[in-house]
């Protein structure tokens, strides 16, 4: 079967797609998706290395400075099920081009930022068009490719983007800022977005339009107001640690904001996340393991980063050809866990990818304070190979537990939690860092409890994700 043999349009109101007689139409949507996706992830990453001169150049003040950096972050996961319900309202492909422009456009202003007021609202705005982009990816994949062997193979391509673009960002950005300046951080994605606008509307099936999606207001305010405060008291204990009243006021009021969004989705008629999703194993599941396998592996590349610049003298550039071995990976993962798939199920896979992760962090851990950079490189090829090897069957599984009428919100709920978890993973990471007796001690038990998350992950997989994935 051609990888994208029978790609439809998901729905009966949607015109019916020709059949993708050359190859390179069969790989068309996939590009146009991986693209998009890509821009996302690479933005969380590419801009640490830049940041300093960026400072320097634009004058900005250090809480100036700290907004360029996760201002995208917090509105990019604060806005994912918002972005997920508009898709499912309005048409996945609609909602997924118009995060690509507004993303685009978003970039090109960053780009020619006078002064860093005008960049941090620039990149508030580019982390909208993320949330727009990222869950619609997933479900214009689910509808390009039917069929579970070429929808396997996709997810898994998908999936390796995110460990490729977080590994790689530091490299490009310092190759980059290194060069020709900082601004090309930014320029780099106008033709990357103009090409996955034009193969988008070109071969990707118009998605059908849900009306009965009612978008219920007060409850994706209270989900913004939740992510968005979990992701900045997350982001701060790395600075101020864990104890600290602004801290402590974040999470607290974090978790009054989600009471709130469940106690509106108890009592909405048309809810944004149907309470009932999340009583199927393997939606909740999926989306616990995906939290877990996030925080466990930007975890490792936050802590590495820091370990190699600071404590072993390299350059941006060197740390990212350091982290060269977990991106190495996790293309080749992707690839075999999405040919494997099919003969063997989601559950082998995901089971046997955080195990082998496990181990990598484990090994690490075990390695001593100060270990020869040699001894690190099996540690990290296990890590990436691991986590994007589990993360094509898990994200299956999120996908294939809902009706198409809520693939959008699936996608988004999915990586709403992953982005938690890496939120996690780097202000734990931090905090370890900044707190323990030690650079090396911190670094150790940072590895330590990334492989604990593993492991957990790991049993996770044996409750939740389907021995063998339904025929479609």
């Amino acid at each position: 079967m051609a990888f994208g043999e029978s790609a439809g349009d998901g729905g009966a109101t949607t015109p019916s797609q020709p059949a993708p007689e050359p190859e390179r139409r069969a790989w068309a949507p996939l590009l146009a998706v991986c693209a998009g996706y890509f821009m996302v992830i690479l933005d969380v990453t590419v801009i640490n290395v830049a940041v300093p001169v960026i400072g320097r150049e634009l004058s900005a003040s250090l809480t100036g400075i700290q907004w360029i950096t996760d201002g995208y972050t917090l509105v990019f996961a604060g806005f994912l099920l918002t972005g997920g319900a508009l898709g499912d309202r309005l048409g996945n492909r609609r909602v997924f081009c118009s995060g690509v422009g507004v993303f685009t456009v978003s970039s090109a202003a960053c780009a020619l930022a006078p002064n860093a007021p005008f960049l941090v609202v620039a990149r508030l705005v580019e982390g909208l068009g993320a949330a727009l982009i990222v869950p619609g990816s997933l479900a214009l994949l689910q509808q390009a490719y039917p069929a579970p062997a070429a929808r396997a193979r996709a997810f898994g391509l998908w999936g390796s983007m995110a460990g490729i673009a977080a590994s790689a960002g530091p490299l490009l950005g310092g190759l980059l800022v290194s060069t020709v300046g900082w601004r090309w951080v930014f320029l780099i994605n106008l033709p990357v977005g103009a090409a996955c606008l034009a193969l988008t509307l070109r071969h990707v099936g118009r998605s059908p339009r849900r009306a009965d999606r009612a978008l219920d207001w007060p409850a994706q305010c209270a989900v913004v107001a939740a992510v968005a405060l979990l992701t900045a008291a997350l982001n701060e204990a790395g600075r101020r640690g864990w104890s600290d009243p602004a801290v402590l006021a974040g999470l607290g009021l974090a978790v009054l904001a989600a009471a709130s969004f469940a106690l509106r989705e108890r009592l909405a008629r048309s809810p944004v996340l149907p309470l009932q999703l999340l009583r199927s194993r393997a939606m909740s599941g999926g989306a616990v393991i995906g939290l877990l396998f996030n925080f466990g592996f930007y975890g490792m590349v936050f802590t590495a980063s820091l370990d190699f610049q600071h404590q072993r003298g390299y350059s941006a550039l060197e740390t990212g050809l350091a982290l060269f071995p977990a991106v190495a990976m996790t293309m080749f993962a992707s690839v075999l866990s999405g040919r494997l798939t099919r003969r063997t199920g989601d559950r082998p896979l995901v089971i046997s990818g955080m195990l082998l992760a496990a181990l990598g962090l484990a090994g690490w851990a075990a390695a001593g304070d100060d270990p020869a950079y040699a001894l690190l490189v099996a540690p990290m090829m296990a890590a990436g190979f691991g986590t994007s090897f589990a993360l094509t069957g898990s994200t299956a599984t999120v996908m294939s537990a809902v009706s198409p009428a809520y693939s959008g919100t699936a996608s988004a709920l999915f990586n709403t939690t992953r982005q938690i978890g890496s939120a996690t993973g780097v202000a734990l990471g931090g905090s370890l860092l900044a707190t323990a007796s030690g650079p090396g001690t911190g670094l150790r038990t940072s590895m330590a409890i990334g492989a604990l998350a593993y492991l957990t992950a790991a049993v996770l997989a044996y409750l939740c994700v389907p021995a063998k994935r339904e025929s479609a």
